[in-house]
């Protein structure tokens, strides 16, 4: 068993690998439950890109992982503005991860106006605004317009929540 973990030491890419040939899975598993009603003017159909993304997804994982497995390895960060040797900044990654998470629990809810306003808002405090006010509007602005460009540019309509009747 030690020999497989000295083996594998140095090939973190192989777990890159992994989760792409998993979403291509899952991607496959997803397109393949899609309801595709006989049309005589579409003969692709709507599981066709998703069944492509899948084959891609899983090609890029196989050849990823026999690089890997033949030596081939990514270059580290070469930034001139990044210090590898600095630690995580949790302080700033945390509250921002915070801010996506709670979006994702209050957006079925509360809807994407306020979730979306939560999230935008929460992301900039996270990166160190302190214009509360400013940051705010700014936030409901955006949510709201995203909300509109989503529903009438492209016809999908974002869930309205607690404010539907309102929106």
């Amino acid at each position: 068993m030690t020999s497989l973990a000295t083996g594998l030491k140095g090939r973190s890419e192989l777990g890159v690998a992994l989760l792409l040939g998993a979403a291509g899975f899952l991607v496959f598993l997803d397109a393949n439950g899609l309801a595709t009603p006989y049309s005589k003017s579409d003969p692709v159909g709507p599981k066709t890109v998703p069944f492509i993304v899948a084959g891609m997804l899983v090609v890029c994982a196989v050849l990823l992982a026999l690089n890997v497995l033949r030596g081939g390895k990514g270059e580290a960060e070469a930034g001139e503005d990044v210090d590898l040797t600095h630690p995580a900044d949790w302080k700033t990654v945390l509250p921002l991860a915070g801010a996506f998470i709670l979006n994702i629990l209050l957006i079925d809810w509360a809807g994407w106006v306020i979730s979306g306003t939560v999230l935008f808002w929460g992301s900039v405090l996270a990166l160190g605004s302190r214009r509360y006010v400013r940051d705010g509007l700014i936030s409901v602005a955006l949510s709201l317009l995203t909300f509109y460009g989503f529903y009438l540019g492209l016809g999908i309509a974002l869930p309205a929540g607690l404010l539907e009747g309102i929106l």
